[in-house]
């Protein structure tokens, strides 16, 4: 079974980029989306086979996600049931048999850290949410979750040190979250693989130079660690300043 992430910064725009072209190609089970950045329906898709999902922010053309599965879900939930972060379409929760699956997009801290205060209260509130989740089943985690958790994780750590997405209290939460129970799967499996990245500035030639950030996550339940086969960066994939990752995992009773 195969699960895709990828934050298409703007779905109307990825959709001439060659979005089908990729979708086609994987085929897979479940096709997780982030930065949307736009309302349901604004868009009309033909996605055969497919139950599609969406959550968009009630600011147009900002955030928001989507969920595209082959799989009907026993239940379907939008955002993570606390009011303050209800308005930004940031979250979808699929509750499969045998596990939970959550497409999140992590708020940015904006440059300065203008937004570090709500940033730190979201990711409490959603680790408290996803170990919630945990309790009742095995939780699998995707998303831009906005933060590169260790130096290898990016190209330049001294200099982006205290920047969003790199700052000590950022990092420190994705620390926390791997603590309480969940797995980095890209690290499980490559600990050491250094220069892959899943995000790349549109300035200063940043992705031809592979100059990135490995900031697009699938993170599991420390439990079912043992289904994961494989976990992919797809950085040869454009169409936005992110690229696709994928999660493959065992066939398992969906």
């Amino acid at each position: 079974m195969n699960l895709v992430s990828w934050n298409v910064n703007g779905f109307r725009a990825c959709l001439n980029k060659g979005f089908m072209d990729f979708f086609k190609n994987k085929n897979a089970d479940f096709f997780c989306l982030q930065e949307t950045k736009m309302q349901e329906g604004q868009v009309t898709l033909d996605l055969e086979g497919y139950y599609q999902y969406f959550n968009s922010a009630e600011r147009k053309g900002y955030s928001g996600t989507a969920v595209f599965t082959k799989h009907k879900p026993l239940d379907v939930k939008y955002d993570i049931n606390i009011e303050e972060h209800s308005h930004e379409g940031r979250v979808i929760t699929l509750e499969m048999n045998n596990f939970y699956l959550v497409n999140c997009y992590t708020p940015n801290s904006k440059e300065k850290l203008a937004r570090i205060d709500y940033r730190m209260k979201w990711e409490d509130d959603f680790r408290k949410y996803l170990l919630e989740l945990d309790t009742k089943k095995p939780v699998i985690l995707c998303g831009d979750l906005n933060v590169a958790h260790n130096e290898i994780d990016l190209k330049n750590p001294k200099t982006n040190h205290k920047n969003a997405g790199f700052s000590d209290e950022e990092r420190g939460k994705m620390t926390e979250l791997l603590s309480s129970g969940f797995i980095d799967t890209f690290r499980y499996l490559y600990k050491d693989v250094a220069n892959k990245y899943t995000w790349w500035s549109y300035r200063f030639n940043a992705r031809k130079n592979n100059s990135g950030w490995r900031i697009d996550y699938f993170i599991v339940s420390d439990r079912i660690k043992d289904i994961v086969m494989d976990s992919i960066i797809h950085d040869d994939i454009q169409g936005s300043d992110h690229c696709p990752v994928e999660l493959i995992i065992k066939e398992e009773e969906i």
